[in-house]
């Protein structure tokens, strides 16, 4: 049987909620105004907008440029909804036994959380939090810290490649959820489902236990 966890930690976007069609909009605006082309297709899911920017622009330009994005982000959140399972997996835990692990802004996480019907969680670990974005292990080992826990005794939940390196390097057991990218992207997750609605948590004296939900397996569930 597999251990309980101490705590979940979630990543946000494409893990909890459905933001993609307006980060890719808003980024689309972004590059427009910023000269960048008709063609610029936002490839950074995952990343920190900061590092997004410093590899698209010169440094003369990052923190006016910065500042837009965000402004642009936070101003398009129409869409914006809960991913499948991700409500339900939420209230199968108590308040203190998950928080989220974010590349956006705490401003921009807290509007899109709002425009998805959730609510923040005590612990919300946001890049203005950190030095260094995912993949860096700084986020979870945050987060872990900020609970009193040990990030090893932690499950984290990711959709993105350097989301799932970012909690592997900070020790944490890792659950992909494949849809950002597809399940053969994040192989080097422990768990790799398809949706949070193949899922569910149980708590028990030793912790949290991630189940199977019904009869449909995860990608590789041992």
């Amino acid at each position: 049987m597999r251990p309980g966890y101490d705590a979940v930690l979630f990543d946000l976007d494409g893990t909890l909620i459905d933001s993609t069609p307006a980060t890719e909009q808003a980024w689309a605006r972004w590059a427009e105004e910023e000269g960048l082309g008709g063609g610029y297709r936002h490839a950074g899911h995952g990343l920190a907008a900061r590092d997004v920017v410093r590899a698209a622009l010169p440094a003369d330009r990052t923190a006016a440029a910065l500042a837009r994005i965000d402004e642009l982000e936070v101003a398009m959140t129409d869409g914006i909804s809960p991913k499948e399972g991700a409500p339900a997996r939420l209230e199968e835990l108590p308040a203190g036994r998950w928080a989220i692990v974010t590349s956006c802004s705490r401003r921009l996480a807290l509007a899109r959380l709002a425009a998805a019907g959730l609510s923040a969680p005590a612990v919300l670990v946001t890049a203005d939090d950190v030095g260094a974005g995912k993949p860096a292990p700084d986020g979870y080992r945050l987060a872990a810290r900020r609970m009193g826990l040990d990030p090893a005794r932690c499950l984290a939940v990711e959709d993105t490649p350097v989301g799932v390196a970012a909690a592997a390097a900070a020790e944490c057991t890792v659950l992909a959820v494949a849809g950002t990218v597809p399940a053969d992207e994040l192989a080097a997750a422990d768990l790799v489902c398809a949706s949070l609605a193949q899922m569910r948590f149980q708590l028990q004296e030793d912790g949290v236990h991630l189940r199977q939900a019904g009869t449909v397996r995860p990608v590789n569930w041992a």
